[in-house]
Parts: C-alpha cells; sequence; structure tokens
C-alpha cells in the first residue's frame, strides 16, 4: 500500500490528517482541529502541505514534454492524423514554438499556478516555521522550472500581487537562498515523497550545477559540495541493482530514490508514459484496458548511443510486436508491426511520417500489465542517488579534480554492465546523463548546460541560442503587461 501525502484540503477545515491513501472506517472521523492543537505533529503538517505537493502530479505533461521533445533523445512525429495538434509537438523537435504555443503556455499555468498555491497556503501555517519552511522548498522547485524554462520572470510571493519579470540572476539568487535557509529546518531522514532536507539538498546541488547559466557565474564548488553531501547522507540511500528498477510500477520501495511524486492507477493519475510510447496494437500485448496513442519514441542516434551489453537497453522496445498470446502483431496496413530504430527518408520526411512503426518507444517506467486504466501507479522520479553522484562527478570535473570524476562515472557505468572508463571529458559526462537519465526529464537542462542544445543535429536547423529559453507565453503577457517577452521572440 503507497502511502500519500497529497489530501485535497481545504484552507478553513482539515477533514483528515491520514497519510495513507486507504480509509480506516472503524476510526473516528473528525471535521475540525481546534487551533491550539492544529499544526502539532508532523502528520498534521503533511495533511495541511498536501495541496502545495498535488499540483506537482502536472510535472508529467506540462514539465517532461517540452523539456524532452526539444531535446536529442525524444520525438513526437506526425503519425498519418494523429499528433500532428497544429504542428505544436514538431515545433518541439525543430525549435520553432513562438509565444503563441499552446503547451508552452500549459507549461507556464502549471508553474505558476502551483507557485501561487503555495503562497496562499504559506499564510495558513505561518505560526510553523517546519511548515513555511517545507512550502518555501517546494516553491523553490516550481522556481527551478520557471528559471530553467523561462529565464527571467517574476518572483511572486504575495498570492494577491502581480510581478514584472526580474532578471534570471536575480531570481537564481532568490531560489538560492530559499533553499539555503529553509534545508535545516525540513524534515531529516526518509519520509516519502516530502521535501526533506535531502530533497532540498539535490535541488540545491542542481541549481548549483547551472549556476554559470542562470546567474553568469559558475559555483562548480557548490554543486559538488550539495551533491556530495546528499551522497554522505546518514540516512544510507543506496544505488539499485539496476537503474530500470528504481522506475517499477511499485517503486516506492526503492533506496536510490530521494524524492518521488505519487501516482496510482485509481485514485491519482497523470503517470501515463505507456499511452504515449506504445502502439495501438500494443494493447494485447499487455492486456490494456484503453488503446494507447503511438506517439512518443526516441531517436536514433540517441538510441545508438547505448552499447549492445548496456544493462539499461532493457528501457527500450524494439522490434516485432507480440500479443500476450504470442501472435505477433501488425499495423494498420496488414504490416509486421516492428519498431525500428531509424525514420528512412521514403517513410519520414522532416518528422512527418504517414507509417505507424517509426521509432524505439520506451519501457523506462514498467508498464503496468493488465492494467484497465489509462494511468499506471509508478511514481515519477524527480531526484535519485545517481544523479547525485553524476553531479557530484561533473562538479569534480569542471574543478579539475578528474580522479573523483572518473571514479562517480564509472561507478554509474558499472552497474549497466559497461566497461569503466580509462579517462573523462565533458563528452563523455554529457554522453553518461544522456544514457542514464534517459526520460527522465533532465535531458534539455543538461544539453543547454554542456552547449549541444542548439547544435544542428536530424529534424533540428535551428542554432539560435535564444531557444535556449522559452518565450514567456503571449496569453500570459497579454493579463499581465508588467511581463517582458525574451530576447529572440
Amino acid at each position: 500500500m503507497k502511502k500519500y501525502i497529497y489530501k485535497v484540503l481545504s484552507v478553513g477545515v482539515i477533514s483528515s490528517l491520514a497519510l495513507s491513501s486507504c480509509t480506516d472506517l472503524t476510526e473516528p472521523v473528525y471535521d475540525a482541529i481546534p487551533a491550539d492543537q492544529f499544526l502539532k505533529t508532523d502528520a498534521q503538517i503533511a495533511a495541511a502541505l498536501g495541496p502545495a505537493y498535488g499540483g506537482l502530479r502536472g510535472i508529467t505533461w506540462d514539465w517532461f514534454n517540452p523539456s524532452e521533445a526539444s531535446s536529442d533523445e525524444l520525438i513526437v512525429p506526425t503519425r498519418g492524423g494523429d499528433w500532428y495538434d497544429g504542428g505544436d509537438w514538431l515545433a518541439y523537435s525543430r525549435h520553432t514554438w513562438t509565444p503563441q504555443h499552446g503547451p508552452i503556455n500549459g507549461m507556464w499555468g502549471f508553474i505558476f499556478g502551483n507557485i501561487s498555491q503555495v503562497n496562499q497556503l504559506i499564510p495558513v501555517v505561518k505560526t510553523n516555521q517546519k511548515a513555511v519552511d517545507e512550502l518555501r522548498a517546494i516553491r523553490a522547485f516550481y522556481y527551478f522550472m520557471a528559471i530553467d524554462a523561462f529565464g527571467n520572470v517574476p518572483i511572486i510571493t504575495d498570492p494577491t500581487s502581480k510581478s514584472d519579470t526580474k532578471p534570471r540572476a536575480q531570481v537564481y539568487a532568490f531560489i538560492k537562498s530559499e533553499l539555503e535557509s529553509s534545508i535545516p529546518n525540513l524534515v531529516a531522514g526518509k519520509a516519502y515523497s516530502r521535501m526533506t532536507k535531502d530533497a532540498a539538498t539535490m535541488l540545491l546541488a542542481k541549481l548549483k550545477l547551472n549556476a554559470a547559466v542562470y546567474s553568469g557565474t559558475a559555483d562548480w564548488q557548490g554543486a559538488y559540495n550539495a551533491a556530495d553531501a546528499v551522497i554522505k547522507s546518514s540516512n544510507n540511500f543506496s544505488l539499485s541493482s539496476s537503474t530500470v528498477s528504481n522506475f517499477i510500477v511499485q517503486n516506492q520501495g526503492s533506496g536510490e530514490n530521494i524524492w518521488t511524486i505519487p501516482f496510482d492507477s485509481f485514485k491519482a493519475g497523470g503517470m501515463n508514459f505507456q499511452m504515449r510510447t506504445l502502439h495501438y496494437a500494443n494493447q494485447q500485448t499487455y492486456g490494456l484496458g484503453n488503446s494507447p496513442w503511438n506517439g512518443f519514441c526516441t531517436l536514433a542516434d540517441f538510441y545508438n548511443s547505448f552499447e549492445s551489453k548496456d544493462l539499461r537497453q532493457s528501457m527500450w522496445i524494439k522490434g516485432q510486436q507480440f500479443a500476450a498470446s504470442g501472435a505477433p502483431l501488425t499495423d494498420a496496413k496488414g504490416n509486421p508491426l516492428a519498431f525500428v530504430a531509424d525514420f528512412q527518408k521514403d517513410q519520414m520526411t522532416d518528422a512527418d511520417p504517414e507509417f505507424q512503426i517509426a521509432g524505439i518507444r520506451s519501457q523506462k517506467y514498467e508498464i503496468q500489465r493488465n492494467n484497465p486504466n489509462g494511468d499506471q501507479s509508478n511514481d515519477y522520479v524527480v531526484f535519485r542517488l545517481a544523479d547525485a553522484i553524476m553531479m557530484r562527478a561533473e562538479a569534480a570535473f569542471r574543478l579539475g579534480n578528474t580522479a573523483q570524476a572518473l571514479a562517480d562515472v564509472n561507478t554509474i557505468r558499472t552497474r549497466s554492465g559497461v566497461d569503466p572508463l580509462k579517462a573523462i571529458t565533458a563528452e563523455d559526462i554529457l554522453a553518461e546523463r544522456g544514457r542514464e537519465f534517459a526520460w527522465e526529464g533532465w535531458r534539455r537542462n543538461d544539453m543547454i548546460r554542456f552547449g549541444t542544445f542548439s547544435q544542428v543535429r536530424k529534424f533540428m536547423k535551428v542554432t539560435d541560442k535564444s531557444r535556449e529559453l522559452f518565450p514567456i507565453p503571449q496569453p500570459r503577457i497579454d493579463a499581465n503587461p508588467l511581463l517582458k517577452q525574451n530576447p529572440g521572440y
């Protein structure tokens, strides 16, 4: 049974303080808590903060999609009449989005809608500094997404105010200050799905790893120190036996995952990567209650970066597909349903294929068999120990400590059954991050930091570095003229 803190609670009345997704009707039910007894226990604090966490479920669509589809590891091709959607998906791959791009507007709404939710909760819990600091750290995560995607954004801490855009460096300093001042007061140890000390320290490491991008001044030592602190945490996180074991359907038992967002097939929807990537006929493969959408796949160059003996190859679905009975599946034209890595010239023109089998599909998040729903029960992994190790490796490399960098990268490679490197370069680190964190939402962030996001690749010829920021959506500027558009748009 999974444990949740995401309860839908009103500000004035808290109907339940249970952290479990199960209900025991033998227990007394209270509809109110006396003011002098409110926020006295960790369970009460967790329940009160539930709405701040509940909004995070939008991350699988509003953050994951633009972060991955604009990178070199995921593409959403047009398949006949499917997935064109006004050219929005192709714009991600081509870097041709505009301020009118609907999904980018959705990402802004996801981020700042949740910031507003946090801002409304802070005054409610202001008598408990522990609760306030946890909310500040959650808000810092939303602001991390904002600064990463949009650069210059408003800093809003008052639920009733509007603000003009602040310089990216100022927003960076705000996030850094919020984290460094709140971390000492956060929950120590493991508290599933909570913004704990370790989770917030991971966020701080990620922020400082990108300091040169966000503020113009690198902070490799700060990134090293934060990542190292998580690795040496007394909470005893440890690498799992394999990368993909952290993404199984019931992955709440992973000792590697540091911060996850809980999902449930029946009670907490939104985990539907299998629907996005599987072919329609794969419904028969997995006994699904709904037909998949035949969309997301990886690009051939990225897929081919994995050695044949790399155990992480198991995250990919390739070749001939079969029904659960063992019968080979066919596509709508009666041809064998066999996924191919490359998009052939006669089958695809500039990311517009009219056929169904192009691209290797992903099963990094284990596909839940015989699932009657379109949503699965895998929890979304935000931070895990492998990322702390790889962040420390990168920071060490930038600081000139190549021995530490090499040792850390080889720790990750060895787990996946590939030979350790004998020497290391920046390109090696980026490539290893790609293989280890494929389809986890970090590729765009990594490519920008390493300077490869705006390099020409298949289906993407735009080298304009202004595309390293998304535009401020025009509907948001129309609603708040204080906002200023990013350069290049």
